[in-house]
């Protein structure tokens, strides 16, 4: 599966973590930064991962701040991307079994290393649950076809 990793400098930490452990478990994981930890603009690294969801070029995506609420909140701009935040393993098995989420978010000042790993695990190994949830989320892409004729 083609996933698509970034952060901003408060994320950078969590981000090599979770990248690290994507690949040890197969993950095809292209990293689009930051490369260090000097301050940088969290909607610029939404957007690229984003982005790549929204085109198909990758199937999912992670994004890690300092909350997550600002990747979340970025990344959920784009057609087609269903982000995420995540605080526990339970929210991580929902988001993708019946909201069918594509990329998770991340708080690194909320969690630990071995929690946002579990939180990965569960938002990887889960799949999307079919039935009464398709119905749902085929309305939420209809609202996006239509949301700037409001």
């Amino acid at each position: 599966m083609k996933t698509a990793i970034a952060s901003d400098h408060a994320g950078i930490v969590l981000k090599d973590e979770i990248r690290g452990w994507l690949r040890e478990h197969g993950y095809d994981v292209d990293d689009l930064g930051p490369t260090n930890t000097t301050s940088v603009d969290y909607p610029d690294f939404a957007a690229a991962v984003a982005r790549g969801v929204s085109t198909g070029t990758y199937a999912r995506g992670v994004l890690i701040c300092g909350s997550g609420i600002g990747m979340s909140i970025t990344a959920n701009k784009f057609r087609g991307v269903r982000a995420a935040l995540c605080a526990n393993e339970f929210v991580a098995r929902m988001a993708r079994s019946h909201n069918d989420a594509n990329v998770l978010c991340l708080g690194a000042r909320v969690l630990g290393v071995d929690m946002a790993v579990g939180i990965v695990k569960e938002f990887f190994s889960t799949e999307f649950s079919e039935g009464r949830h398709r119905r749902r989320v085929d309305k939420i892409l209809e609202i996006e076809k239509t949301k700037n004729q409001i």
